[in-house]
Parts: structure tokens; C-alpha cells; sequence
């Protein structure tokens, strides 16, 4: 099924409703998250190209780096450190337009210009986020922030 997936051509707002259609189908009936992850961050990276595209899972104290695309990543992340540790503790997406203006930032690439962080929930608890970086200053905005959103709880 993987082969057949189509990349969105149009706006933003078309690629992602047809990346949240193809997401849903792929992960109906799959139970194993890591499965699901690994997926969904291949399919977001393929649809739009992002720089670093993967999760980090909540294990005790920490995020530890889970499936994702693109290049190096951090292994650990503390809690409330980072974007990624501040999206945890807050509860709450993080979009960054340029990370170096983050307080605490934990720069894992230089490359690295803006960020999004979204919780994934499994009823009242997060277990992971999905961490999306771009090369570009700017690049996610409150359209990314909703979508990206409806693609997690769909995990």
C-alpha cells in the first residue's frame, strides 16, 4: 500500500488533507506505535520535504528518539528541555519560527532554523511528540499546528 501513496500536489491545506486520509487508512487495524510512527513520519517527510521529520517517546523522565526521517538526531531529551521537553511539560504544540530565539534550545543540528512540536496523547497522558524541523526561518504556522494535530490523535 505504501507504493500506491500519492504526494498531494496544491497548498499546504490539500496536502495534508490527503496525507491525513492516506495516514488514517495506513493505520486502522495497526496496533504497534513504533509501526505507526516510523510510518507517519515518512509519509509527512515525503508529502512536504521538511528537514527533520520524527518522534521522541516518553520513557520515565525522558524522551528517548524514536522512529524518524532525515539526518543525526539527539537520543535524549529531558523533560521541559528543549522544544521537544517544553511541548511535553506544557502540554501544549510548540511552533517555533526560529529556534535561536527559543529559550533553551537544544541544537542537535545547526541547520535547524524553525520547529514544530506536537504532543501525542493516549487518553489523559502524552507519550510521545512529533518533532518537524525546517531548514527555512518561519516555516509552520497555524495550519501545520492543526493538522499535524488531527494526524496524532489518529495515533
Amino acid at each position: 500500500m505504501a507504493e500506491n501513496l500519492l504526494i498531494a500536489e496544491g497548498g499546504k491545506e490539500e496536502k495534508y488533507a490527503l496525507l491525513y486520509k492516506q495516514i488514517a487508512s495506513l493505520t486502522e487495524g495497526e496496533s504497534d506505535q513504533i509501526a505507526n510512527m516510523a510510518n507517519v513520519a515518512a509519509m509527512i517527510h515525503a508529502t512536504f520535504g521538511f528537514w527533520w521529520t520524527g518522534f521522541y517517546r516518553v520513557m520515565g523522565e525522558v524522551l528517548v528518539l524514536g522512529p524518524f526521517q532525515g539526518p543525526l538526531a539527539c537520543s535524549r531529551i529531558k523533560y521541559g528541555r528543549g522544544v521537544c521537553g517544553t511541548a511535553w511539560k506544557e502540554q501544549t504544540t510548540q511552533v517555533v519560527p526560529d529556534v535561536e530565539l527559543f529559550p533553551g534550545h537544544i541544537a542537535c543540528s545547526s541547520l535547524s532554523r524553525s520547529e514544530i512540536v506536537v504532543p501525542v496523547w493516549h487518553g489523559n497522558e502524552i507519550v510521545a511528540v512529533l518533532d518537524i524541523d525546517s531548514e527555512e526561518l518561519a516555516t509552520f504556522d497555524e495550519v501545520d499546528k492543526v493538522w499535524l494535530e488531527k494526524i496524532v490523535a489518529l495515533l
